[in-house]
């Protein structure tokens, strides 16, 4: 497979390095230190320079002010903006915005894209469940109601839904079809009960008390939900990859300059071993990742999937990788920095806690293993 980059995609990783380059991995209070959530915010500065460099209509149409990239060119700026953990809804808001893009309505998306390209509408996604375990379109019900719809159940851990202007939301209806909710976050029926992720931010639970919708804010497309659960999944891949970079990037950085016995210790057999193993899990993850989202792009543009097993299982494969891959990374960074891998003036233990929850959320590697057995076994190899 030609993972090579396009010209267009390459400067879009050159403009997210420009605007990243400026952003301080501590630049809010430590969640070792915090009580509560780091900060009640997003970094919206950082959210304007990204808006102001076109890269939050990156995966937009033309017609709505983007450039009209693929989750490719997502992935891709998401990666820069874990080597700094830039503290932007940009994962929530670029998926929910190509969904939109793919599935929505013209109408809808003439009124709600351009929004987003500015930087003016914040998107978020529930895809979490009621409790974090069960598949999220199972949370809520939605239920036709004259021209419009209602809904009704709850969503556990939605990131940054306190600061977002719209919840994209699953829900399942009746008859068993998955729908996407689009709700204001200030609405009627809508309370959040606020949460803190392993990393420190805001998450909420979200609760949904007959809430009423007009029929043009439901998704019924089919197969939308499951595309765009796809590309969340494949998009914190992309996040625990930049991260895993970050993290040896320092690492080496350290053990360059760290000596013992008069010499640095990366001069050190044992040394260079643990991190050259630690560089074949962040290759092994690159590879998987690109795999998943260039099945996504495909089916995305209805170029063709040919495959012999469906997205779902390059997802699994990426997901394997990067869940597994970003805690080895991180545990060996600490192992090598020793006892200066845990002090909260540098920045390791801020990387930590983020690798902990990219890890989280995407849960353990035997899971996704038993995943990719059921597709092996549906989709028999010839």
């Amino acid at each position: 497979m030609d993972f090579t980059f396009t010209e267009e995609q390459q400067a879009a990783v050159e403009a997210a390095k420009a605007v990243f380059s400026g952003v301080a991995p501590d630049g809010v209070p430590s969640p070792a230190l915090t009580p509560g959530a780091v900060a009640e915010d997003f970094d919206r500065q950082l959210w304007r320079k990204l808006a102001q460099a076109d890269l939050l209509s990156l995966v937009l149409d033309p017609r709505h002010g983007g450039a009209g990239l693929d989750p490719i060119a997502l992935c891709l700026v998401l990666r820069e903006s874990a080597k700094v953990l830039a503290r932007v809804p940009l994962l929530e808001t670029g998926a929910a915005a190509l969904a939109l893009r793919t599935y929505a309505p013209a109408e809808l998306c003439d009124d709600l894209l351009p929004q987003v390209g500015r930087g003016e509408l914040v998107l978020t996604v529930a895809a979490n469940g009621r409790t974090g375990h069960d598949p999220a379109e199972l949370a809520v019900d939605a239920r036709q109601d004259g021209d419009g719809w209602a809904l009704d159940g709850t969503q556990t851990a939605v990131p940054w839904a306190q600061s977002a202007d719209l919840l994209v939301i699953p829900a399942r209806t009746g008859d068993g079809r998955t729908v996407l909710a689009l709700v204001p976050r200030l609405h009627d029926g809508v309370t959040l009960a606020d949460q803190v992720s392993t990393s420190g931010e805001r998450y909420a639970e979200v609760r949904l008390e007959a809430v009423r919708l007009a029929g043009r804010d439901v998704l019924t497309a089919d197969g939308a939900w499951e595309w765009l659960r796809h590309l969340l999944a494949t998009g914190t891949c992309a996040l625990a990859l930049g991260l895993g970079e970050g993290v040896l990037g320092m690492t080496g950085e350290y053990t360059s300059k760290r000596e013992q016995f008069g010499h640095p210790v990366a001069t050190f057999q044992a040394v260079a071993v643990q991190a050259a193993d630690r560089y074949i899990d962040l290759r092994a993850m690159e590879a998987t990742l690109w795999q998943a989202a260039w099945r996504l792009t495909a089916a995305q543009s209805a170029t063709g999937t040919a495959g012999a097993l469906p997205p779902a299982a390059d997802v699994a494969v990426a997901k394997i990788w990067a869940s597994e891959g970003a805690r080895r990374v991180v545990q060996t960074a600490q192992h090598l920095h020793g006892g200066f891998g845990a002090d909260v003036d540098y920045p390791l233990h801020r990387y930590h806690a983020w690798a902990k929850q990219l890890e989280l959320s995407l849960g353990p590697a035997a899971a996704h293993e038993e995943a990719l057995g059921d597709l092996l076994a549906a989709h028999p190899l010839g």
